[in-house]
């Protein structure tokens, strides 16, 4: 079939991409929806948007550096479990190839981006972790990359599980990789889509409206809408959750001051501080 031919020349190419393909998925995303995000903003932030990115972007550059330190063991684990047979995708030798493919993406989704974010904000030590990218007061495209190091790693912990438990070659893995980071800098960008687009999109994509109200200030809004780039995993979990986009206040309620949120020097201690309870919005509900 053709379209299992199409699968093998994708996978063979992202079995094998260059750094420096990498590099441009990652600047190419992030300069096309920095720019998009002046002509379609969904909020006007009125900021000066470099100052803002600086601590972003050096977030970026560390997860960066801890993939790139650590790409050894990703790449020796997918080899292992192909060797192996090991895995979830190898219960199924008989399966066409592009459901392959397709099962392998949506499975390390799951296992690679919804379950570490749930966990992150049901244990709270590694909540405080995960804080450094909720405190972020205006979020935009280079708010998808503002993770503190400590939650690089643990990010990259459950990754290398996904592999061993979906059994994905190092094809799949790199390629849900290049999705993943081109998919939440779109989740994540300051543009405002049509709301009827945006929610047909979001029954199987997680749309901008759908990510930024994870990002509302408050409970319950704060701990749903996990996806990273599949919105399925939200919809049979029960954790989807709607609200109108113009109610949505980044930030969060336990540590609300935005000037402390946009030092990086307290940015990287923030998740040492000690645990505070979140509240719940009262005023409204979801829809």
């Amino acid at each position: 079939m053709e379209i299992n031919q199409n699968m093998e020349q994708l996978i063979h190419y992202f079995e094998t991409i260059p750094s420096l393909h990498r590099s441009a998925i990652l600047v190419g995303g992030l300069t096309f929806f920095w720019i998009l995000e002046g002509s379609l903003p969904l909020f006007t932030f009125g900021y000066n948007k470099w100052k803002h990115a600086f601590p972003n972007l050096f977030f970026t550059f560390t997860t960066i550096i801890i993939n790139f330190s650590l790409a050894f063991l990703l790449l020796s684990s997918a080899d292992w479990v192909v060797v192996h047979d090991f895995g979830i995708l190898n219960w199924f030798p008989e399966m066409p190839f592009w459901l392959y493919v397709t099962l392998g993406v949506l499975l390390m989704d799951f296992v690679g981006a919804y379950l570490p974010h749930y966990t992150e904000h049901k244990v709270p030590p590694l909540w405080m972790v995960h804080l450094v990218h909720h405190s972020d007061h205006k979020v935009d495209t280079t708010t998808a990359n503002r993770h503190h190091p400590l939650e690089s790693v643990i990010r990259y912990v459950f990754t290398l599980a996904g592999v061993f438990v979906i059994g994905a070659p190092i094809g799949i893995v790199m390629l849900y990789q290049s999705l993943s980071l081109v998919a939440t800098q779109f989740s994540h960008a300051n543009i405002k889509l049509p709301k009827k687009l945006d929610y047909i999109l979001s029954f199987v994509l997680v749309s901008p409206d759908m990510h930024k109200i994870h990002h509302h200030y408050q409970l319950p809004y704060t701990d749903a809408n996990y996806g990273n780039i599949f919105s399925i995993w939200d919809r049979l979990l029960g954790t989807y959750i709607y609200m109108d986009r113009e109610r949505i206040v980044y930030g969060i309620d336990t540590f609300p001051n935005e000037a402390e949120n946009s030092n990086l020097k307290h940015l990287l201690k923030q998740p040492f501080q000690s645990y505070r309870k979140p509240t719940t919005d009262t005023v409204g509900k979801a829809l």
